[in-house]
């Protein structure tokens, strides 16, 4: 995960420095929730949880040449640690790097069309866990890649700022810790673009 925010630092100082090259650059942050399925009929002793509910804000930095066509890179995580089957506080981070198809509907209103790739990685936190005065670790994480793909739609509302509902669509690889690989995020952003639209 680190490397992710490095990558999406570095990414965002080159795209202000080229900001008189470029055609739209909006960052945007915005609140959202998580859905996947929950098998009702396994006959395991121990089912893996569904991966949904909770708030997950998100903050993503998107970059749009003059023919629609453009790079977004995004961060969602669980604002509050929740509970893996009712004994292990858990939180989940989702980040992803898309191609963005972004074309205008009219004046005030376009769309974002993106794919891409990713990871996934949950957080395991071990608060009993009786430490010596050097200290332990205090979590365990578990990453994996997933394939993304999400639209929105961006409303301008004052000058260039803007609002987009957006919806989101996860294949977690091998998401052992979780019932199902498919993930549904859901929510809305507030942003702004730098630059002509």
């Amino acid at each position: 995960m680190r490397r992710f925010v490095s990558l999406v630092f570095t990414g965002a100082l080159l795209v202000c420095a080229s900001q008189s090259f470029a055609q739209q650059t909006d960052f945007a942050i915005g609140g959202n929730t998580l859905w996947s399925s929950q098998n009702t009929t396994a006959q395991l002793g121990f089912l893996p949880p569904a991966e949904k509910g909770g708030m997950y804000p998100s903050v993503s930095l998107q970059y749009v040449s003059a023919r629609h066509r453009g790079l977004n890179a995004e961060l969602a995580f669980r604002d509050k640690k929740a509970i893996y089957n009712f004994f292990q506080p858990y939180r989940p981070f989702l980040y992803d790097v898309n191609a963005v198809y972004a074309p205008r509907f009219d004046k005030k209103t376009s769309g974002d069309f993106m794919a891409g790739i990713g990871g996934q990685t949950v957080l395991f936190y071990n608060e009993f866990a009786r430490c010596p005065i050097n200290g332990c670790q205090i979590h365990v994480n578990s990453t994996h890649f997933l394939v993304h793909a999400g639209a929105g739609v961006k409303y301008y509302f004052w000058r260039n700022f803007f609002a987009r509902p957006e919806a989101h669509w996860y294949y977690v690889v091998n998401n052992v810790q979780f019932h199902s690989n498919n993930v549904f995020r859901v929510g809305v952003s507030i942003g702004h673009t730098f630059g002509s639209r």
